[in-house]
């Protein structure tokens, strides 16, 4: 067989795209390594993440105290991936610190995926990774194990990142979704619905130019300094997706309570209220991504709220309503500005696509 035969069955050396993502790049060979010092070693760069391992192989020696390990996983699309405040790197980092935040934890550790498109232009990537970096130096906490895989052109949008969080929690520490109790307060951290806005803005879909930023922030810090101020918090929770009506209408079902909220103690800014009225939302179904509801005994508000206060992240913070023992089935409820009172229901279907 002469050579013109044995070179018609070699497989084409891979074209070398600097610039933009190829499919080489997700092949788990030279190009993949090369992307991954290039991009996720230059910013994520830490003894754990350097080993090079399918794993990470995290310390014992993390508490002299054994707590508990927390974990939360999370995946992160959205639409556009730079928005004002933020973009899908930060997006990705301070969702997941917050979820294991919201145990009471203290979170550490990060994982991440990417699944990125072919094509994706590779300065997008590096703006995306450095802005993770700069989110979990923020956070305290490290990036120490991923994986990327990419996909031929038109088969997912742009990139998306999945992250994996693990933090620890001290023993006899119980705050979760069902411990919330009649006679509680329901606390706001901050304004609602920035995030979703601030988003629908980025995409010029509002017709009309408003000047609002996401509120994309990790939030433990913020955490921690309440639970220094208070040790009886009974709920925390993020209200992303479907918002703050629908995270609180979880709640109640867990806790098989009624909440009732007073519609005029809601912290809304008022270029999100006009978006909003404009637009026929209500903003207690607006996603945010840096906030907190806090339920506590109404005895802990004002040390709660006072902690809230000398924060940066919880300078606008309120209590904004109260929970009750469930009459029949747990609901939420709003007492209106006009007197009356309505049921506020979980969000059916979505009105704001891919935000977080």
């Amino acid at each position: 067989m002469g050579d013109k035969d044995v070179n018609q069955f070699m497989c084409p050396l891979p074209h070398v795209e600097k610039d933009h993502i190829t499919i080489s790049h997700g092949s788990g060979g030279k190009q993949t390594k090369h992307l991954i010092q290039r991009i996720f070693y230059t910013y994520f760069s830490n003894p754990i993440l350097e080993k090079g391992d399918d794993f990470a192989d995290i310390p014992a020696n993390f508490s002299k105290n054994k707590p508990r390990v927390i974990t939360a996983t999370d995946a992160h699309i959205v639409d556009p991936i730079f928005f004002p405040g933020g973009d899908i790197g930060r997006l990705a980092v301070a969702g997941t610190v917050n979820d294991v935040s919201m145990s009471g934890a203290i979170p550490k550790f990060i994982t991440a995926s990417f699944i990125i498109e072919e094509g994706f232009p590779i300065i997008d990537l590096d703006r995306i990774a450095r802005s993770m970096a700069e989110c979990a130096l923020e956070a305290d906490v490290q990036i120490i194990a991923g994986d990327t895989k990419v996909v031929e052109k038109g088969k997912s949008d742009k990139i998306f990142i999945s992250t994996t969080g693990i933090g620890f929690l001290e023993t006899g520490v119980s705050i979760n979704g069902a411990s919330a109790k009649p006679g509680d307060v329901v606390i706001m951290s901050g304004t609602i619905g920035d995030h979703g806005i601030a988003v629908l803005a980025a995409r010029n879909d509002l017709g009309f130019r408003v000047e609002i930023q996401s509120d994309v922030n990790p939030l433990n810090e913020l955490i921690q300094s309440i639970r220094k101020a208070s040790k009886a918090i009974h709920v925390l929770r993020d209200p992303t997706r479907g918002g703050v009506a629908t995270t609180l209408n979880e709640i109640s079902e867990q806790s098989n309570v009624s909440i009732v909220l007073d519609e005029l103690k809601l912290p809304i800014r008022k270029s999100v209220q006009a978006a909003c009225d404009i637009l026929g939302f209500d903003p207690l179904y607006v996603a945010n991504e840096g906030k907190v509801l806090i339920i506590a005994p109404r005895c802990e508000s004002n040390a709660i709220l006072d902690a809230l206060h000398t924060h940066p992240l919880g300078r606008q913070a309120r209590q904004i309503g109260v929970v009750e023992k469930a009459k029949s089935t747990p609901n939420v409820l709003m007492k209106t500005t006009i007197g009356g009172t309505r049921i506020v229901d979980m969000l059916s279907g979505k009105m704001l696509p891919r935000i977080c």
